[in-house]
Protein backbone atom coordinates (compact mmCIF):
# COMPACT_ATOMS: atom_id res chain seq x y z
CA UNK A 1 0.00 0.00 0.00
CA UNK A 2 1.34 3.42 -0.90
CA UNK A 3 2.02 6.04 1.79
CA UNK A 4 -0.60 8.43 0.40
CA UNK A 5 -3.28 5.80 0.93
CA UNK A 6 -2.38 5.24 4.58
CA UNK A 7 -3.36 8.77 5.59
CA UNK A 8 -6.80 8.12 4.10
CA UNK A 9 -7.25 5.25 6.61
CA UNK A 10 -6.94 7.66 9.54
CA UNK A 11 -10.23 8.26 11.38
CA UNK A 12 -9.33 11.84 12.30
CA UNK A 13 -6.66 14.39 11.53
CA UNK A 14 -3.98 14.40 14.29
CA UNK A 15 -4.19 18.19 14.63
CA UNK A 16 -7.95 17.83 15.25
CA UNK A 17 -7.02 15.78 18.31
CA UNK A 18 -4.76 18.57 19.56
CA UNK A 19 -7.55 21.09 19.02
CA UNK A 20 -9.99 18.92 20.96
CA UNK A 21 -7.51 18.63 23.88
CA UNK A 22 -6.81 22.39 23.85
CA UNK A 23 -10.54 23.15 23.86
CA UNK A 24 -11.29 20.72 26.69
CA UNK A 25 -8.44 22.17 28.79
CA UNK A 26 -9.42 25.75 27.93
CA UNK A 27 -5.97 26.51 26.50
CA UNK A 28 -5.71 29.48 24.15
CA UNK A 29 -4.97 28.26 20.63
CA UNK A 30 -4.97 29.33 17.01
CA UNK A 31 -5.41 26.97 14.11
CA UNK A 32 -3.66 28.55 11.13
CA UNK A 33 -4.36 25.70 8.70
CA UNK A 34 -5.39 22.06 8.65
CA UNK A 35 -1.90 20.78 9.52
CA UNK A 36 -0.88 23.29 12.23
CA UNK A 37 -2.07 24.60 15.56
CA UNK A 38 -0.42 26.97 18.03
CA UNK A 39 -1.17 26.72 21.75
CA UNK A 40 -0.24 29.29 24.40
CA UNK A 41 0.62 27.84 27.81
CA UNK A 42 1.68 29.66 30.98
CA UNK A 43 4.49 27.98 32.91
CA UNK A 44 6.25 28.75 36.18
CA UNK A 45 9.33 30.33 34.57
CA UNK A 46 7.92 31.55 31.25
CA UNK A 47 5.02 31.63 28.85
CA UNK A 48 5.41 28.96 26.18
CA UNK A 49 4.47 29.04 22.53
CA UNK A 50 3.74 25.47 21.53
CA UNK A 51 3.15 24.51 17.94
CA UNK A 52 1.94 21.17 16.67
CA UNK A 53 2.43 20.31 13.00
CA UNK A 54 1.32 17.29 11.05
CA UNK A 55 3.98 16.13 8.56
CA UNK A 56 2.07 13.91 6.17
CA UNK A 57 5.10 12.64 4.21
CA UNK A 58 6.45 10.80 7.26
CA UNK A 59 3.18 10.51 9.21
CA UNK A 60 4.53 12.40 12.20
CA UNK A 61 2.96 14.83 14.66
CA UNK A 62 5.71 17.32 15.51
CA UNK A 63 5.74 19.54 18.60
CA UNK A 64 7.90 22.61 19.01
CA UNK A 65 7.94 24.49 22.30
CA UNK A 66 9.64 27.88 22.47
CA UNK A 67 9.96 30.44 25.19
CA UNK A 68 10.93 34.09 25.23
CA UNK A 69 14.67 33.73 25.67
CA UNK A 70 16.97 35.29 23.10
CA UNK A 71 20.53 34.01 23.04
CA UNK A 72 23.06 36.75 22.27
CA UNK A 73 25.57 35.81 19.57
CA UNK A 74 28.50 35.86 22.01
CA UNK A 75 26.83 33.08 24.11
CA UNK A 76 25.90 30.75 21.20
CA UNK A 77 28.90 28.45 21.71
CA UNK A 78 28.23 27.96 25.43
CA UNK A 79 24.50 27.45 24.79
CA UNK A 80 25.40 24.79 22.21
CA UNK A 81 27.50 23.07 24.90
CA UNK A 82 24.60 23.31 27.33
CA UNK A 83 22.22 21.86 24.70
CA UNK A 84 24.56 18.90 24.18
CA UNK A 85 24.74 18.28 27.95
CA UNK A 86 20.96 18.50 28.30
CA UNK A 87 20.19 16.40 25.20
CA UNK A 88 22.41 13.53 26.36
CA UNK A 89 20.15 13.26 29.46
CA UNK A 90 16.90 13.24 27.49
CA UNK A 91 14.99 10.09 26.62
CA UNK A 92 12.31 11.82 24.55
CA UNK A 93 12.77 14.95 22.46
CA UNK A 94 15.65 17.39 22.28
CA UNK A 95 16.52 21.08 22.46
CA UNK A 96 17.77 23.11 19.48
CA UNK A 97 19.17 26.60 19.06
CA UNK A 98 17.63 28.40 16.12
CA UNK A 99 20.56 30.67 15.31
CA UNK A 100 18.62 33.00 13.01
CA UNK A 101 16.24 33.95 15.81
CA UNK A 102 18.63 33.22 18.68
CA UNK A 103 15.88 31.13 20.26
CA UNK A 104 15.95 27.86 22.16
CA UNK A 105 13.24 25.34 21.30
CA UNK A 106 12.24 21.89 22.55
CA UNK A 107 11.25 19.52 19.75
CA UNK A 108 9.79 16.04 19.52
CA UNK A 109 7.73 14.00 17.05
CA UNK A 110 5.19 11.22 17.43
CA UNK A 111 5.24 8.75 14.54
CA UNK A 112 1.78 7.56 13.55
CA UNK A 113 2.76 5.22 10.73
CA UNK A 114 0.20 3.08 8.95
CA UNK A 115 -2.80 5.35 9.49
CA UNK A 116 -2.74 5.16 13.31
CA UNK A 117 -4.80 7.85 15.03
CA UNK A 118 -3.34 10.07 17.75
CA UNK A 119 -5.12 9.79 21.09
CA UNK A 120 -5.91 12.67 23.41
CA UNK A 121 -3.64 11.01 25.99
CA UNK A 122 -0.72 11.05 23.53
CA UNK A 123 -1.39 14.68 22.64
CA UNK A 124 -1.50 15.74 26.28
CA UNK A 125 1.62 13.71 27.11
CA UNK A 126 3.53 15.35 24.24
CA UNK A 127 2.65 18.76 25.65
CA UNK A 128 3.45 17.78 29.24
CA UNK A 129 6.86 16.36 28.26
CA UNK A 130 7.70 19.54 26.34
CA UNK A 131 6.65 21.82 29.19
CA UNK A 132 8.33 19.74 31.91
CA UNK A 133 11.64 19.82 30.03
CA UNK A 134 11.41 23.54 29.29
CA UNK A 135 10.61 24.29 32.93
CA UNK A 136 13.36 21.98 34.18
CA UNK A 137 16.13 23.57 32.10
CA UNK A 138 14.92 27.18 31.79
CA UNK A 139 17.11 28.47 34.62
CA UNK A 140 20.18 26.73 33.22
CA UNK A 141 19.69 28.66 29.97
CA UNK A 142 19.28 31.86 31.99
CA UNK A 143 22.50 31.23 33.94
CA UNK A 144 24.50 30.73 30.74
CA UNK A 145 23.03 33.80 29.03
CA UNK A 146 22.74 36.34 31.84
CA UNK A 147 25.18 35.16 34.52
CA UNK A 148 27.95 34.11 32.09
CA UNK A 149 28.10 30.65 33.67
CA UNK A 150 29.53 27.68 31.82
CA UNK A 151 27.17 24.91 30.72
CA UNK A 152 28.44 22.62 33.48
CA UNK A 153 28.10 25.33 36.16
CA UNK A 154 24.57 26.13 35.00
CA UNK A 155 23.48 22.49 35.14
CA UNK A 156 25.10 21.96 38.52
CA UNK A 157 23.30 25.01 39.91
CA UNK A 158 19.88 24.01 38.57
CA UNK A 159 19.76 20.21 38.68
CA UNK A 160 19.64 18.92 42.18
CA UNK A 161 17.48 16.38 43.90
CA UNK A 162 15.56 17.36 47.02
CA UNK A 163 15.86 14.77 49.78
CA UNK A 164 13.48 14.50 52.70
CA UNK A 165 10.62 16.77 53.71
CA UNK A 166 10.55 20.28 55.12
Amino acid sequence: MRLENLSALRQSHPVDTIEWVATSREWAFERSCEDEIAVAVRGIWADYSVSFSWIDEIEALHIGCAFDLKVPAHRHAEIQTLLARINERMVVGHFDLWKGEGAVMFRHALLLSGGIDATSEQAERMLVVALENCERYFQAFQFVIWADKSADEALEATLFETVGEA
